[in-house]
């Protein structure tokens, strides 16, 4: 029977694995080179497996590699479960708390979220990064994360989601832009190439792809945003339409444009929600605070 991995084991492995560069690992883990490659090399042996094949160049992960990765991640992160369940019986909602938030969603929400939770719980510090689903997502897996407040649906691995609201869908464009018939608001004559659509790799490009008729899909412009506030400049120029969620409408993106915007006829929308680890002891944490993002969030 193989020897059991250390935890130093594992997550030396975890970091290999993020870096694909020893070095770079080792300087992550705060050990020489030399150390941490001893401590995979003697992993590989208590298991006796190869899990990474090694050039002067680059570190690619075998398949059983790969699969002690997956597993690796769980156990770790059920470690870090059971020192959270201790944390939290001796000082619940207080400590750090790492936020991720999705860039559709963050300049708009985070002036009146931080305020109100620290409102709520002073003792919580918390620290916010935005970036796109899936980036934040494995940040959450890593431990790197805490919670996430993000927009579903979304297909997000060995996590808990709660939704808090919906976000509804309405046509954004120029005023008086001959693009459409503003005046009737009939959204199934939008002219070839005119919709605009954030870049590949954002969630509300999925989500905004659902408020389109089958019709309206065959209209998508070949160029695209990686912002909101990028698509409404460009929409302000009359370049094409958009599709906006109702919290950056709310937000003010459209104050100071020349940019309306009219409600559709579907009612698309999105699901903003918050999600973590399956594993987490800060779960009843999570819903206490979901609460009072839902109250800020119809305020």
């Amino acid at each position: 029977m193989a020897n059991l991995p250390t935890v130093k084991q594992l997550r030396y492995l975890l970091e290999l694995h993020k870096a694909l560069h020893f070095r770079k690992a080792a300087d992550a883990c705060f050990v020489t080179q030399s150390a941490f490659s001893s401590a995979i090399k003697e992993l590989e042996s208590n298991l006796d497996a190869q899990l990474v094949d090694r050039s002067n160049r680059s570190v690619v992960f075998t398949a059983i590699g790969n699969k002690v990765v997956d597993r690796a991640r769980l156990i770790l992160d059920d470690l870090n479960g059971i020192a959270e369940i201790s944390n939290v019986a001796n000082k619940p909602l207080g400590g750090e708390l790492n936020l991720g938030i999705i860039p559709s969603i963050a300049p708009f929400v985070i002036t009146r979220i931080i305020p109100d939770i620290q409102e709520s719980y002073p003792d919580l510090d918390i620290g916010v990064t935005e970036n796109q689903t899936a980036i934040i997502h494995q940040q959450l897996l890593d431990g790197e994360l805490d919670l996430l407040l993000l927009a579903l649906p979304y297909d997000l691995l060995n996590t808990e989601t709660l939704e808090l609201c919906d976000d509804p869908f309405s046509l954004a464009f120029r005023s008086g832009t001959k693009l459409i018939d503003n005046k009737r608001a009939n959204f199934d004559e939008l002219q070839s190439n005119s919709i605009l659509l954030l870049d590949d790799g954002h969630c509300m490009r999925e989500h905004a792809l659902s408020a389109c008729s089958k019709k309206n899909r065959e209209r998508i412009s070949r160029f695209s945003c990686n912002s909101l506030f990028s698509l409404v400049q460009i929409v302000g120029s009359d370049l094409g339409v958009t599709y906006l969620p109702q919290l950056a409408i709310d937000g003010g993106i459209l104050e100071g444009t020349n940019v309306e915007a009219h409600a559709l006829k579907s009612k698309a929308s999105r699901k903003i929600g918050l999600a973590w680890r399956n594993s987490s002891g800060r779960a009843d944490e999570f819903r206490e605070i979901a609460k009072i993002l839902q109250a800020s969030l119809k305020r």
